[in-house]
């Protein structure tokens, strides 16, 4: 066998110099603090895999060519799908074996066994929601026996790539684990790569972070204010994906051609309780029927005040929403920033005169990146090689998870369906009360195995709705003994909470991955789309016939009564979930006569031409009406869009709140001309924020500073920011509200990610809502003993010009036409375990930059940051593509990283640079096209062939 070569490219002999002076530097800091005579150069490069020559392979039944370019992206040629996925599963294991052994170590909530005591609560709670035993059950009698032989092919192909090897030659990251643990790899098993599903659902799982922060205003804010600080969707300015039909009456089915069945009924208003007035659903009947509102109240009255109800929780609630927190989270923090672009145009718009399709996935910057490009085809399409096909997969599942084939094309962005709910539940001993019943908790054992410490078994207890999370958090052992329901259970020791989510039923979505990849046409592609039922996702589409498309597939539940907005009483039957949108029913669209589809986390359709409810909490339309505007305005002039328009499109970095605000901020009379020499930055600016903008890093500082003095300072500690504290008047006092001395100290709780007013386009909604107001309530700003009250928008604006003048004289320096967006806007590649949590050295060697960045929160290039927490990246198009369809050969795409998870190999992060400057790599698909970029191919042999 010949040993591990690569092509001697000039850029590899250049990048292998460079990186061998990185090592020995590295090793020379290592040596230092006594461990060089472990950590040597062969350490770091044992791990690197053989890209060139031939391994034998047990279990293949032909030879199978791994074709690598210049950036390491592999693409596989196989005679049968057999040999195609135990070959994916070889390479993928290869270049990141490390990150997939993390990843089911946590979906199946055994990380403690990897990193020892401290990860035994997040294990507690990962085996709670039970993710592996799920996945068990989906394997075992849901999927298909075809889909079942391909997943156990990958795992053989990650198998066969472990034989024989030791930690140090799979990862660096195994020969740093070795000096505090002796943990040993297991064989990769078909249900660890269907787990992987299961967290991916976690993360896009919909608006339950919501549902806890609306309960846990209601200490602070009255129904009125927390209902401005979540208006309605703005669908009179951003247009829905789907801009018309309905459910046909007489079919049954979506047609967007219908005319709505309701669409002459009223909406459902209010639903009046016995105690309040809860948020009403409406429901249309009929041609001329009235709406009938039904409350979300927590009482058996039906319809009583969910705020009053929910109260007592908000210290329960916040241990949730701490415990929340731990979960390590692959695709990031859950909330408003996640989601992603999409968008598809017709031939009769494109220079090519085929569709053009582009996607670019909103996720949290990691290290290496969640995807991983590849190409995987059969040399022949038959009947036992069905698959030729290229794109972003995940490590550790087989097929291609977004991209296209010989004839279809695809993207995702989060429908952000609301698939979650919380009960209370009252628990009395081993049951649970539903009506005037008492039904017995389901239980299980689950022993956590911790590398270095003593085992702990723990007890999950399960109600009909879903596993009981309280039984999690010492705190939320007593959830809801001070709730003040009415007509409800005798509280006693007070009330669980328990989560019914939809991805704790088993499904099909494994068998959809495999069908999306082989799909022919719109026809096929929907039947495939109908098996992917979690996450509930946007799909876009496009063929080479022409033809472009969109679908909501999902498991969206119905709720025979309340919204899910807030949490739901258990032991109310009338709160259950009484079945699922029919597949037919759900949002589609065919070649539109407007010719293009846009997805970006907006309303999917007007809620009042469509009879279910999607959810409550869709992203407000930025991003997408942007888009919408970028391609109506090159249609409207004549033009047709190319491969560089779209591209370009991805990167606009424009402000939609910069635009709505600036012109106020203009107008301001400053008087300190610190201060003016700030605010004249913005003078003749374009709203653009480029890495290098100067007017960019003050209006976003303005607009941060804006948020906490109009709404952050006035929210309860469990959303503000961990460690930022407050003077607050205490609940029962009645003194002055300028009273200093009065108040207590009241410091934040929330994780700087997740912390309110994050400062996405929910908050350029609500500010919208009242700019014109220059009165209104919430541009009152207590003062300090530095600054005097605000009562009114312009006060309160002039006082945000004076704070975030300061606060960048602090991060930037005195002179403002230094100043730069992306000097404050960076982003940090970190590997997600030893370089979060390892030792500092570790950390050196694992991650990468800071990149200076341009983009914004809610900006098309949608480079996230928390506004209450600070201007770092939190948030990035995790990839980017632009297929130019029937002609793939000229798509385009990119990786936040590169393709290996081994610090130090060339393709660590050798797309970095490019993703960051906005520019997309040629991604060759045909195998002439392929060979052409190829400069290391691997031959992969059946073994005593």
């Amino acid at each position: 066998m010949p040993a591990n070569t690569t092509a001697s490219s000039p850029k590899k002999k250049k990048g292998r110099r460079a990186r061998l002076l990185v090592i020995v530097l590295v090793l020379a800091l290592l040596a230092g603090i006594g461990f060089g005579t472990y950590w040597s150069i062969s350490t770091v490069r044992a791990s690197f895999p053989q890209t060139t020559g031939s391994i034998e392979i047990d279990g293949l039944s032909g030879q199978v060519d791994v074709k690598r370019d210049d950036f390491g992206i592999p693409q596989i040629y196989a005679d049968s799908d057999e040999d195609l996925f135990r070959a994916q599963g070889f390479v993928q294991a290869q270049d990141r074996f490390w990150e997939m052994d993390v990843r089911r170590h946590m979906t199946a909530g055994r990380l403690s066994e990897m990193f020892g005591s401290g990860q035994v609560d997040t294990d507690s709670f990962l085996r709670t929601l039970g993710w592996r035993e799920v996945a068990q059950q989906e394997y075992d009698k849901i999927l298909s026996p075809q889909t079942k032989k391909f997943l156990q092919a990958y795992a053989d192909g990650v198998n066969s790539y472990l034989k024989g090897k030791d930690g140090k030659e799979l990862s660096v990251e195994y020969a740093a684990l070795s000096f505090t643990n002796d943990y040993k790899p297991e064989p990769w098993t078909p249900v660890d790569s269907v787990a992987w599903l299961k967290a991916m659902a976690w993360d896009l799982r919909g608006n339950m972070q919501e549902e806890i922060d609306r309960s846990l205003l209601t200490s602070r804010l009255d129904q009125k204010q927390i209902k401005d600080l979540y208006p309605d969707y703005p669908y009179d300015r951003n247009k829905p994906i789907v801009d018309k039909g309905g459910i046909d009456p007489v079919t049954g089915k979506f047609d967007p051609e219908a005319k709505p069945s309701g669409e002459d009924g009223s909406s459902g208003g209010d639903g009046d309780g016995d105690n309040g007035t809860g948020d009403g659903t409406g429901n249309g009947s009929g041609d001329n029927g009235t709406g009938q509102g039904t409350g979300s109240g927590l009482n058996n009255g039906g319809g009583g005040s969910a705020a009053d109800a929910a109260q007592g929780l908000n210290s329960q609630l916040s241990a949730l929403s701490k415990t929340l927190e731990t979960i390590p989270e692959l695709l990031g923090p859950n909330g408003n920033g996640i989601g992603s672009n999409s968008w598809v145009v017709s031939s009769k718009y494109t220079t090519t005169g085929k569709p053009m399709l582009a996607n670019d996935p909103h996720l949290a910057p990691q290290l290496p990146s969640l995807w991983y490009q590849m190409g995987l085809h059969c040399r022949k399409i038959s009947a036992s090689c069905q698959y030729d096909t290229a794109g972003y997969t995940f490590s550790g599942t087989p097929g291609v998870i977004i991209g296209h084939n010989q004839n279809v094309a695809w993207g995702f962005t989060n429908l952000g369906a609301d698939v979650t709910d919380l009960y209370l539940e009252k628990i009395s001993g081993d049951s649970y009360q539903v009506g005037n019943q008492q039904k017995k908790l389901t239980t299980r054992k689950e022993v956590i195995k911790v590398a270095g410490g003593k085992s702990k078994t723990i007890t999950v207890r399960s109600t009909g709705h879903g596993p009981l999370v309280s039984d999690r958090s010492t705190e939320l052992e007593k959830v809801g003994q001070q709730a003040p329901v009415t007509n409800a259970p005798d509280r006693a020791t007070g009330y669980g909470v328990a989560l019914q989510w939809t991805a704790l039923q088993p499904g099909k979505s494994m068998d959809a991955v495999f069908e999306l990849n082989r799909a022919k046409d719109f026809k096929t592609f929907r039947a495939a789309a109908k098996n992917f039922e979690v996450p509930s996702q946007n799909l876009v589409y496009a063929d080479s016939a022409g033809t472009i498309g969109y679908q909501a597939p999902g498991k969206i539940p119905v709720r025979a009564k309340g919204d899910g907005s807030v949490p739901a009483p258990g032991w109310d039957p009338a709160y259950k979930w009484k079945g699922y949108i029919p597949y037919d029913e759900l949002p589609f669209e065919e070649n539109p006569d407007r010719g293009y589809i846009v997805t970006a986390n907006q309303a999917v359709i007007d809620a009042e031409k469509y009879p279910y409810l999607l959810t409550e909490d869709y992203g407000y339309g930025a991003r997408s009406q942007r888009i919408n505007d970028l391609i109506e305005t090159k249609i409207q002039g004549g033009g047709k869009i190319s491969t560089e328009d779209m591209r370009t499109m991805q990167m606009d970095n424009s402000s939609e709140i910069a635009e709505l605000l600036t012109p106020y901020l203009l107008k301001i009379d400053i008087s300190d001309p610190y201060v003016r020499e700030a605010q004249k930055l913005l003078e003749g600016w374009r709203y653009t924020q480029e890495p290098d903008s100067g007017a960019a890093a003050y209006f976003n500082a303005v607009w941060r500073n804006v948020l906490k003095l109009a709404f952050g300072n006035k929210l309860p500690k469990e959303l503000r920011v961990e460690g930022q504290c407050l003077n607050v008047l205490p609940a029962d006092s009645t003194a002055p509200e300028d009273e200093l001395t009065e108040r207590v100290r009241e410091c934040g709780q929330r994780d700087t990610d997740t912390a309110q007013p994050d400062g996405g386009d929910r908050w350029f909604e609500v500010v919208r809502r009242i700019l014109k107001d220059e009165k209104n309530p919430w541009w009152h700003s207590p003062g300090n003993r530095t600054e005097k009250p605000t009562d009114t928008r312009d006060e309160l604006l002039a006082r945000a010009m004076d704070d975030a003048r300061w606060e960048l004289t602090a991060e930037l320096g005195k002179d403002a036409s230094r100043w730069s967006w992306g000097r404050l806007h960076q982003l940090t590649l970190k590997n997600q375990t030893l370089g979060t949590e390892g030792p500092g050295f570790l950390q050196f060697v694992l991650n990468r930059g800071p990149w200076n960045l341009g983009g914004g929160e809610a900006a098309v290039n949608a480079t996230g940051w928390n506004a209450a927490g600070g201007y770092d990246v939190v948030w990035v198009p995790s990839m980017r593509m632009v297929v130019t369809v029937g002609d793939w050969d000229k798509s385009g795409w990119i990786n936040l990283t590169g393709a290996s998870g081994h610090a130090y190999s060339a393709h660590y992060t050798d797309q970095t640079d490019k993703w960051a400057d906005g520019e997309l790599l040629d991604w060759s698909f045909s195998e002439q096209a392929v060979s052409a970029k190829t400069v290391d191919t691997l031959k992969l042999i059946p073994r005593n062939a």
